[in-house]
């Protein structure tokens, strides 16, 4: 599941809309909201992520913040570590390859150490 599709679950059970009913809404498949919340689909399109903002009527803020995570939620990364140094790419292809090895605790740990040290 990717970050927007954890929220877009959580949305969609706060307010009781099922997943059938959302994807009516929104004019989209429901067997492609499933994937999308599951991340067997990359990040929507603007247009769609307007749809889903409108839909929920979130104000401002929230709606940013589903924005952000909409761009954080491509299930398929590719990271480009040519011209970088060595060990760039030697930590790309370690997560690349052990990613699904860490728990919850260490992923929060890691990405809370990332965002510190490129601010």
């Amino acid at each position: 599941m990717t970050p927007l599709g954890e929220r877009l679950r959580a949305m969609r059970d706060e307010r009781g809309v099922t997943l059938k009913e959302m994807a009516a809404a929104l004019q989209v498949s429901s067997a492609y909201l499933s994937a999308l919340e599951h991340g067997r689909r990359g990040k929507p399109t603007f247009t769609l992520l307007q749809k889903i903002i409108a839909y929920f009527n979130v104000i401002w803020d929230d709606a940013e913040d589903l924005q952000r995570l909409a761009e954080m939620s491509d299930p398929k990364v590719a990271i480009d570590t040519a011209g970088m140094p060595p060990a760039a790419t030697e930590l790309a292809n370690r997560l690349a390859r052990d990613i699904g090895k860490l728990s919850p605790e260490d992923l929060a740990f890691l990405s809370t150490e990332v965002i510190r040290r490129t601010k």
